[in-house]
Formats: C-alpha cells, sequence, structure tokens
C-alpha cells in the first residue's frame, strides 16, 4: 500500500510532513515529541520516524538547514557547515556577549549542578552574585531548588534554553571533562615543577642554634668550613687582618653643624 494514500490510522505520510514543517517553522523553540503526537494524533514512535526521514530528506539534499532534536524536542536550525555565512550575518556588529568570568561560571553550573552560590563563590575564588545574576537574567541558569541547610540557600541549574544556544539536547551530550584534562605524564611534571622542598630539621636546628652548641664537625648556616689543610696564619698575617678591618669599618667624621645654625640665625637687637 502506498504510504501517500490515507488510511485508517491517520493521515497520510506526505500530510503529516508537511504538518511537521509548519508546526517547527512556526515554533519559537524545540517541540517535544509528545507534543507533535498529540497534535497529529499518531503514535511517538510515528513521530520519530517521520522527523528521522525528513532529516535524512534534508541532508540528501544539501539544505541550509537540518531538523535536530534539541532539548528534547524538534527544531529547525541551520546547517553546521554554513556556519560562516550565518555568523556573519548574526554575530557582525553585535558586542553582548558574554564575558570570561561568566563563561566560567556558567561551566562550573552546567558539569555541578545543582550547585549553590557559594560554592560557586568557593570554587571560582571570588564573589559570583553580580555574574550569577547575568547568566539567570539572560536565561541560561535558573533556580531548581533549595539546599536542605541551615537558610535553605538556593541551588541553580542549566535553563532549557541553555541547551538549545548549545545545540545539545540533554546535559549527557555536554563533552566530558576528561577531554579538557592534559595527560597524566604532565600533570606529574607540573606537581613536581610546583612542589617546594621542606627543610631538613638538622638544618633548621643549625639556624637556630650557637657556635657552642653544635655537634662536632657542623658550622653554623650560611658559614664555609674552614679547610683543616691550610696553614695557620700567622702572627703579622693576623696584626694586618685587623688593621684592614679597622679601616673597613672606621666611622666618617661628621663636622658640626651646629656652629653653621648659630650663624644662620640673626642675633635680636
Amino acid at each position: 500500500m502506498d504510504d501517500d494514500t490515507p488510511t485508517e490510522i491517520g493521515p497520510a505520510t506526505t500530510e503529516l510532513n508537511a504538518a511537521i514543517e509548519a508546526v517547527l517553522m512556526a515554533a519559537t523553540e524545540p517541540v517535544e515529541v509528545g507534543d507533535l503526537a498529540q497534535l497529529l494524533e499518531i503514535p511517538i514512535t510515528r513521530v520519530e520516524s517521520l522527523c528521522a526521514a525528513l532529516a535524512g530528506d534534508y541532508e540528501r539534499d544539501g539544505r541550509g538547514f537540518v531538523l535536530a532534536r534539541v532539548a528534547g524536542g524538534y527544531r529547525f536550525q541551520t546547517h553546521p557547515e554554513q556556519a560562516p555565512y550565518v555568523e556573519r550575518f548574526v554575530l557582525e556588529g553585535q558586542s553582548a556577549r558574554l564575558s570570561g568570568p561568566a563563561l566560567e561560571t556558567l561551566a562550573i553550573v552546567a558539569y555541578k549542578q545543582p550547585v549553590s552560590r557559594a560554592q560557586l563563590s568557593a570554587i571560582r575564588g571570588v564573589n559570583v552574585d553580580a555574574t550569577l545574576r547575568t547568566l539567570v537574567q539572560r536565561g541560561y541558569v535558573e533556580e531548581i531548588g533549595h539546599e536542605p541547610t541551615l537558610g535553605s540557600p538556593a541551588l541553580f541549574g542549566t535553563s532549557r534554553m541553555f541547551l538549545e544556544k548549545l545545540g545539545v539536547d540533554s546535559l549527557a551530550d555536554l563533552p566530558p571533562l576528561a577531554d579538557f584534562m592534559p595527560d597524566a605524564h604532565i600533570v606529574e611534571v607540573l606537581e613536581r615543577g610546583l612542589h617546594v622542598r621542606e627543610p631538613e630539621a638538622n638544618e633548621v636546628l643549625a639556624d637556630e642554634l650557637t657556635p657552642d652548641e653544635l655537634p662536632a664537625g657542623e658550622v653554623p648556616a650560611g658559614e664555609v668550613p674552614a679547610d683543616e689543610s691550610a696553614p695557620a696564619p700567622t702572627a703579622a698575617e693576623i696584626r694586618a687582618t685587623v688593621a684592614v678591618e679597622k679601616v673597613a669599618v672606621e666611622p666618617v667624621a661628621v663636622e658640626p653643624v651646629a656652629s653653621d645654625l648659630a650663624a644662620g640665625v640673626e642675633a635680636p637687637e
């Protein structure tokens, strides 16, 4: 039996395809499969097969749009290969983009939700109140509950608009964090480079002990051990060394300035 021939179980395939295209074209957000099935009065499985067939037809025809399943429903969206032209048309001249801190906060919410405001601040190390407020106003983040602790702080998660903007059907389609982590040997090198050697116990004690309290054979920290093989200095060498050190530390004479100051003050008449 021809699929385009009306039957007792419902409208023909051609009519159903046209209805699906018309509804998705008029919709401003993805239309859920259940809503399409209720609207067309056909089973959900039939809707799935019809949408899959339409998507295949568009791909074979090389259309500039695709029928994609996004956020639990179906919608028309531009073909990925036409992204340069769409970007030039849509984004040129626009400056209302999310800042770096906002994108970081949004990423944390996406992968750690539900998450509270305090947890976000602790992870980022800064106050996120203003950033979180911006994400809520943009519609990417929404309040999804409250934490069962003192004060019942609000818990936040990503919204359906977030899935729409990313073009994914669910959070399970987000790229895994493991793809962005460095290899194990790189992490090991980084940890080794950041490691600070702790001083040995004897080094700490050597800084605190006087020369008389040091064990035999050890010298205070910062001093160079004497060369036992070197000959002892003579009396003349010792006197010459003392004379040189005395000259080096001899204080510089300072001319008295009291008389000069007094001379600059006029005596009273």
